[in-house]
């Protein structure tokens, strides 16, 4: 049934989806980074939809339609609309916009020279935060310290399926079809925006061609094409183009890190200090706070560091804004923690896994920087090495390695309707689905639970009328929060069937009728201790070997767990080698096309060799997360294995001073 709807082509994307009357809209975008605008004469513009678009309550907020002035290439100035998609192309020549031009923001450190990109600040930062606690060098035991910077590129998510949106107002209800991983926030969003109430919107799940976070996100183009159908009264439907993506969608990692780390001669860290600095575009968002949040509070990861603090600061450029990326600042946290025990362990001349050791641990704990870190660390590094025979190996193969935690977003839980009718279990979750395979795991799930063929039993779409409270899929967190919901509304209905009939059996949960719905409630972030170990040839990369020693608690369908090591190491590699956003210092993307974005193809997956334990979890199904552990652990391990055998100092991501772009897709 899936292998017919997503292998041959029968899915049901956005823009499968066609309405009578239905409106194309296409966007008049800035061409400037940054601009005053002297007038708009023509189309949908900012002197009739003066809004922003949902978020935090912060002043520095984007327009929906930008008002008085652009701050980055591909903001939206002004929508127009036909029944015909070529029509509304073209049509955007028919509005007329005058520019004053402006001095641009093109990078962090831009930023931190140039005057505020907007009236009214002093600066270019926009706020800082501290985590931890301020410490004296002076007070800490300390042989040794290092310093460094790393940079790590924003990268656009560029899932298959780009960005879209139709909606629909009849009835006096604003019917929305989204590609999206969270139905609910959305409603939310723009709800918020155009100030409907609960009952004015309705948002219904359709297929998600891909995501990787940035469809958990609320846009402009939304509001625009919303607040359209309300007012022509017809559907209007906005389907993103790749240029347009690259130009506007928010785009993730964007960070530069000034670090430093104390230790002893036997090296253990007992001091970690410095400040993290986030792209946050052209204005302000809730995911720079998650962003910036999980970079900051998850730096010193796996390892406890007595003393611990970093300054965060949230800067301005003139681009598209920030948002999600696989990891969501976890990745980048590692990244600067691996990157920089790897050059203590040079400076100290220690191999690089007996000071991961040495500053591992042997039970739980809370760091400096308010990270809780639920199980030892210790363990899992040695059984880790042992499996692989490291210390054999690294006396052959350059070998880099990475002990990481991954952050699983379960709070605040997830919603489940199981119902039963007509001999079939239809299944619908609260957290959308964007290519993860939960259907397989429904299936094998509910097929062992109520004992009944796997071929009865299907994962079915929602909206937010049906049901009526979700959360979304991100975070790592839906083989935790869909399986374990999916377990528990499962046993309601069993309890159901015993309380009707006094008894469980298969045929009397087919032959009736049942509808449950439950949601499981989860106060907390769950986490997980993992490793990834990479080799390389410099001279060869289609010769990478990633090695990867996952606990991932109960497996519940190996192909999902295999698809997304398989799949989400090749999105490592290419972070690591190849993919990026480029601008130049007029703030214009350099970055056009999605080959100039450096994205790896299916020829380059790397050579695995996979090793899965199953400690289980406190979790109903026993499950713990997956979707971010190869952006996490991955890029700093292939970093070291190429250092090692250039003997250059890996600071930046990608690695584009050696020139393995060109390598990799030779």
């Amino acid at each position: 049934m899936y292998l017919n709807r997503f292998v041959n082509g029968e899915g049901k994307y956005v823009d499968d989806i066609k309405f009578d009357n239905m409106l194309y809209m296409s966007i008049v975008r800035s061409p400037y980074a940054h601009a005053k605008i002297k007038k708009v004469k023509g189309g949908l513009n900012s002197s009739e939809l003066k809004a922003y678009y949902a978020g935090m309550d912060h002043a520095m907020r984007e327009p929906v339609l930008a008002i008085d002035e652009v701050s980055y290439v591909g903001q939206c100035v002004a929508a127009v609309f036909s029944e015909n998609r070529y029509e509304s192309e073209d049509l955007l020549n028919s509005v007329e916009v005058d520019y004053e031009p402006l001095d641009a923001v093109s990078s962090i450190d831009d930023a931190l020279k140039k005057p505020a990109i907007h009236d009214g600040m002093k600066d270019n930062i926009l706020d800082t935060e501290d985590v931890g606690n301020k410490f004296n060098e002076k007070d800490i035991d300390y042989d040794i310290k290092v310093s460094d910077t790393l940079f790590m590129d924003r990268i656009s998510a560029n899932p298959i399926e780009t960005r879209g949106i139709i909606a629909d107002y009849k009835d006096n209800v604003l019917h929305i079809y989204a590609s999206s991983q969270s139905i609910h926030r959305l409603k939310g969003g723009i709800m918020k925006t155009l100030n409907l109430k609960d009952d004015e919107i309705v948002v219904h799940h359709v297929d998600t061609g891909g995501a990787f976070g940035l469809k958990a996100l609320i846009f402009p183009e939304y509001i625009i094409a919303a607040y359209a159908s309300m007012k022509y009264k017809k559907p209007v439907k906005w389907i993103e183009t790749r240029s347009e993506h690259l130009q506007a969608a928010h785009a993730g990692r964007g960070i530069k890190a000034d670090i430093t780390l104390y230790a002893r001669k036997d090296g253990k860290i007992n001091g970690l200090d410095g400040t993290v600095y986030l792209d946050t575009g052209a204005y302000f968002t809730d995911d720079d706070l998650v962003d910036l949040g999980n970079a900051m509070h998850e730096v010193t990861g796996p390892y406890f560091i007595e003393n611990a603090h970093l300054t965060g600061k949230y800067v301005l450029t003139n681009k598209a804004l920030n948002g999600y990326y696989r990891g969501a600042g976890k990745p980048e946290a590692s990244r600067i923690m691996e990157r920089m025990i790897d050059l203590l362990a040079d400076k100290l001349k220690m191999d690089i896994a007996d000071i991961r050791i040495k500053n591992a641990t042997e039970k739980p704990f809370k760091s400096p920087l308010g990270f809780d870190i639920n199980y030892p660390t210790k363990p899992l590094l040695e059984a880790a090495l042992k499996h692989f025979d490291y210390y054999n190996l690294s006396k052959k193969e350059k070998l880099g390695i990475s002990l990481f935690i991954l952050d699983e977003d379960t709070a605040p839980g997830e919603s489940c309707r199981i119902t039963v009718k007509d001999g079939k279990v239809k299944v619908y979750f609260g957290g959308d689905v964007s290519g993860q395979g939960h259907e397989l795991f429904v299936q094998e799930m509910l097929s062992e639970e109520f004992n009944i063929d796997k071929d009865l039993i299907s994962l079915d779409y929602d909206d937010t009328d049906t049901l009526k409270d979700g959360t979304g899929t991100w975070g790592s967190r839906s083989a935790i929060t869909h399986g374990s919901v999916l377990m528990k509304t499962a046993e309601i209905i069993k309890n159901d069937v015993i309380k009707k009939f006094g008894k469980y059996d298969k045929d009397l949960l087919l032959d009736n009728e049942f509808n449950e719905y439950y949601y499981y409630k989860i106060d907390y972030n769950a986490n997980s201790v993992n490793f990834n170990m990479v080799s390389c040839d410099v001279n060869d990369m289609n010769s990478i070997k990633i090695y990867t020693y996952y606990d991932l608690g109960k497996i519940l369908n190996l192909k999902n767990v295999l698809g997304s090591i398989h799949g989400g190491g090749l999105q490592a590699l290419g972070e690591t080698l190849s993919e990026t956003l480029r601008y130049d210092e007029d703030g214009q993307l350099i970055t056009n096309n999605i080959a100039d974005a450096g994205l790896l193809t299916a020829d380059k997956i790397p050579q695995y060799n996979i090793k899965i334990v199953e400690n289980n979890s406190e979790f109903p199904d026993k499950a713990k997360g997956i979707g971010e552990s190869t952006m996490i652990g991955i890029p700093s391990a292939l970093a070291r294995s190429i250092e090692l055998q250039t003997g250059k100092r890996v600071t930046k991501f990608p690695i584009d001073d050696l020139s393995l772009f060109n390598k990799c897709m030779e």
